[in-house]
């Protein structure tokens, strides 16, 4: 697929380039980082260089995960946010995975929320996707804040469902349906009673 970009009101959502090294390197030295994503510890430049230049243009080629460069309209960094497992959007199950992580100077501005929301809305409209899911480490606070305050409804603790750092951890997981957004799925879709 070719990237494609994507704005907000006060948000730009394009494919990371070359110029965004620095800023990744930079934003991802916040321990906080690696301590909920799987991004290496230490982050090095050489892992900023591949990330933007190798991993996520193979990601949109092959059609597998979908990374945009979140940044603010004077072009300062927010973080990453893209679809992963995106695969799954090109079968049957229209499935694929919301993953993201924000700069630390940019937290709390509700800057992730307002792209994830433009990120869910392209992957409904554009894609076709008929189920979104996320999943975060139990205790991961801030990642589920942004998840819940998209429409993601909570599933449930999926226990030692990773291997972070050499060490099995719980998951949260969420969805996200069409539905939930008040849209229709081409898939009928007839939801199971809560027992009795």
């Amino acid at each position: 697929m070719q990237p494609v970009t994507l704005t907000t009101e006060r948000l730009l959502l394009r494919p990371f380039a070359p110029r965004d090294v620095e800023p990744v390197h930079a934003a991802c030295q916040d321990p906080e980082i690696p301590r909920w994503t799987q991004v290496p510890q230490p982050y090095e430049r050489r892992h900023a260089e591949d990330f933007l230049l190798n991993v996520c243009p193979a990601g949109w080629r092959d059609g597998t995960v979908y990374t945009f460069g979140v940044f603010t309209r004077a072009g300062a960094l927010v973080g990453s946010m893209g679809l992963v497992r995106a695969a799954r959007l090109h079968t049957e199950d229209r499935t694929a995975e919301l993953g993201y992580w924000t700069a630390p100077e940019q937290r709390g501005q509700g800057y992730t929320v307002e792209a994830a929301r433009a990120v869910v809305d392209w992957a409904f409209t554009s894609l076709g996707a008929e189920r979104l899911e996320w999943y975060a480490h139990v205790g991961n606070e801030a990642s589920r804040a942004v998840a819940l305050r998209v429409g993601f409804v909570m599933e449930g603790v999926h226990r030692a469902r990773t291997v972070h750092r050499g060490e099995r951890r719980d998951d949260w997981s969420a969805s996200l349906l069409p539905a939930d957004w008040g849209r229709t799925s081409p898939t009928p879709y007839t939801a199971t009673p809560p027992p009795a």
